[in-house]
């Protein structure tokens, strides 16, 4: 979609860098995505005034963070993207509380924490994306999940059109999946993490970077894990004892490394990449009788 030049000078008398025709396949751990006009936001303070006015151009719009859980579709996109500011370096530590702007990289995050002391974090160190994207999606690994050490989060809703703050008492918390309405915008967030040494919380980062190095295609373009577990289950196991280890559809391949990570080899399209992801779910629910819930993001035209 294409941003109109009246709107676009509106859009930056609120401090909105617009940026025109971007591929968002340059901007996704898939390698995957189609053309558009992007937003980027520099000031927190206007970001309810952006919102408004796109509402009333009635301009689709998505935000965009680091761009990893997400397989966008190809050619001309019908909705415009955003990115959130963020201040430098993003987040801050307050005693046993610390902060971090929505639009921190997280990894960036557990390492900040660990530096002055404070851990919980760890398993979180090789997930990549953003701190908003973790929040949304309630990011987790190797026994870590970031739901449990929110305390707030500051967004705008889109409902009320403000910026508000939401304690954790109000927000749930499952297994890949938040309370968060779709159109909720994670702004920032207040956690709290226990005391312990950087030393011992260095130690548990080298322990999970050292798994992900042994198990997951780290040096290809994916999205992570596709599909989420089923209760009690493993999707990468299931798929594996299928022999699905290497399938492909163009350019789009199940890893030869982590059963649950399909790659980008080549020029996969996002076609080829629902295709592959149609194909390995149907083996798995004729085979084990479930039927796997994606993971990954879709963003459809």
């Amino acid at each position: 979609m294409r941003i109109k030049d009246t709107v676009a000078t509106r859009l930056k008398e609120l401090g909105v860098e617009v940026r025109r025709d971007v591929l968002l396949a340059e901007q996704t751990s898939l390698g995957i995505g189609g053309i558009t006009d992007e937003l980027l936001l520099r000031r927190y303070d206007s970001i309810a005034e952006v919102m408004h006015l796109l509402a009333n151009e009635r301009i689709p719009h998505r935000f965009l963070g680091g761009g990893t859980n997400v397989l966008i579709a190809d050619g001309d996109l019908p909705w415009v993207v955003l990115h959130l500011p963020t201040s430098a370096p993003g987040m801050g530590v307050e005693g046993a509380t610390a902060w971090a702007d929505a639009a921190a990289d997280l990894g960036g995050m557990v390492t900040f924490f660990a530096k002055h002391d404070l851990g919980g974090l760890e398993g979180l160190i090789g997930v990549p994306g953003s701190v908003g994207g973790a929040l949304r999606m309630n990011a987790g690994a190797y026994g870590t999940q970031i739901g449990p050490h929110v305390r707030e989060v500051e967004l705008y809703r889109a409902e009320t059109g403000k910026i508000e703050t939401l304690r954790s008492p109000d927000i749930r918390f499952d297994y890949r999946h938040t309370s968060f309405a779709p159109d909720d915008v994670m702004l920032r967030v207040r956690l709290e993490l226990p005391a312990k040494p950087y030393r011992e919380v260095l130690a548990g980062i080298r322990v999970c970077n050292e798994k992900r190095r042994a198990s997951q295609p780290l040096n290809q373009k994916s999205a992570g894990c596709i599909f989420k577990n089923p209760p009690g289950g493993s999707a990468g196991r299931m798929i594996d004892e299928l022999g699905l280890k290497g399938h492909r559809v163009g350019d789009a391949m199940v890893s030869d490394r982590h059963a649950n990570f399909f790659v980008n080899t080549g020029r996969a399209t996002c076609s080829d990449m629902l295709r592959l992801i149609g194909e390995v779910r149907e083996r798995v629910r004729v085979a084990f009788g479930v039927e796997l819930e994606n993971e990954v993001i879709l963003w459809q035209n």
